[in-house]
């Protein structure tokens, strides 16, 4: 294995960025950049031997600059929505940047995948790592607190891409760090992904209220669009109204308003200490890639790529559209930090936020 560096542009201040490339046995390669610890390229064997990139992305730290279509980025300190913009940590108030109609996405318009990580790279016998990590100040985003995270990236012969999150603060905050990369299996720039089959480990979800955010409620997918415990094409329902971009035939109302997947899904797991379970499989029949994701997070974001529209130009001057990635944002839920029945996202000082995913690639 072996790992290169090589310059990936320069952002607005003329601050260099570097690309970080690890490359294992089997030729499957990450190509991760210290600007956002963002997945940039990953290119994987298809059932032939063949490599090819299958997440969306830009040539150039550039298109990274003023996406809102945040591929590959690293998402934090608090991932998806927080309603109302605010809420209320220790007593006290917090007020976030109100960017998504009195809500909050990603904690505002500059989450970490447009700042600035350290980057340092381990080797071991089997496997390489780059450790990339910065310290979030108080206040930040809006959020209480001095935050050290890390995200580590390591790439192993079993074609396994690690991520492993650690952060710890000095006060009482919410912590809900993500990977938000876009899986083509066929390849990206290949046209859409609704071929792709996949299997979600989870009997119900936390559908969303008036303001697209959800507020407590829990329903069941057993009947509805939503229901991935057996597998099936990721268009099996949506395709219609793809076809056309048009949703306003559409009869169940969760799918029309969001043009697609763009949901949480609660996981059907029991998870112990230092432990990491199957949550999610993608498979395309075409090139015979199938993708396994593991963590030891109680939800996982499925988004499907739904407005997806690039600013500027990317990666091989393909041309990217919606419904041409599929995002597995594990996570915990949405707006948990206003919601006291879901599973915690607040942590105390000194509390860290320790957690494992796993993206594994194999053919069928």
């Amino acid at each position: 294995m072996s790992i290169r560096k090589e310059n990936f542009g320069k952002t607005e201040d003329g601050s260099k960025v570097t690309l970080y490339t690890m490359t294992n046995k089997n030729g499957m390669s990450v190509s991760i950049s210290d600007f956002g610890a963002t997945v940039v390229k990953l290119f994987v064997p298809d059932r032939d031997g063949n490599l090819d990139d299958v997440v969306l992305g830009f040539p150039s730290v550039k298109g990274y600059l003023d996406t809102t279509d945040n591929f590959g980025g690293t998402i934090g300190r608090v991932c998806n929505r927080v309603n109302g913009a605010k809420t209320v940590i220790d007593g006290k108030e917090v007020i976030l940047e109100d960017n998504d109609g009195n809500k909050t996405l990603h904690s505002g318009n500059k989450s970490y995948n447009k700042m600035f990580f350290e980057a340092a790279a381990y080797a071991e016998e089997d496997c390489e790592s780059i450790e990339f990590s910065r310290l979030s100040p108080d206040g930040e985003q809006g959020w209480p607190g001095n935050l050290d995270v890390s995200v580590t990236y390591t790439l192993t012969d079993n074609n396994e891409l690690i991520i492993e999150y650690y952060a710890v603060s000095d006060k009482a905050t919410a912590i809900n760090l993500t990977n938000h990369s876009y899986f083509n299996l066929n390849g990206h720039g290949s046209g859409d992904c609704l071929d792709h089959k996949i299997w979600i480990n989870a009997k119900e979800f936390t559908p969303a209220g008036p303001n697209n955010v959800p507020e407590g409620l829990i329903l069941p997918v057993k009947g509805t669009p939503m229901d991935f415990t057996e597998e099936r094409e990721i268009g099996y329902y949506i395709r219609p109204f793809c076809e056309k971009k048009d949703f306003s035939d559409c009869d169940y109302e969760y799918i029309e308003k969001q043009h697609g997947y763009d949901h949480n899904y609660v996981l059907d797991t029991d998870i112990k200490d230092d432990e990491v379970e199957l949550v999610a499989t993608c498979v395309s029949e075409k090139t015979g890639r199938k993708l396994e994701v593991f963590t030891d997070l109680p939800g996982m974001h499925l988004y499907t790529g739904n407005w997806v529209e690039p600013k500027n130009p990317v990666k091989d001057d393909a041309k990217y559209d919606y419904w041409q990635g599929v995002c597995f944002e594990t996570q915990h839920f949405p707006n948990a930090c206003n919601v006291p029945t879901f599973p915690k996202s607040v942590y105390a000082a000194g509390e860290p936020f320790d957690s494992v995913t796993i993206f594994k690639f194999s053919v069928v």
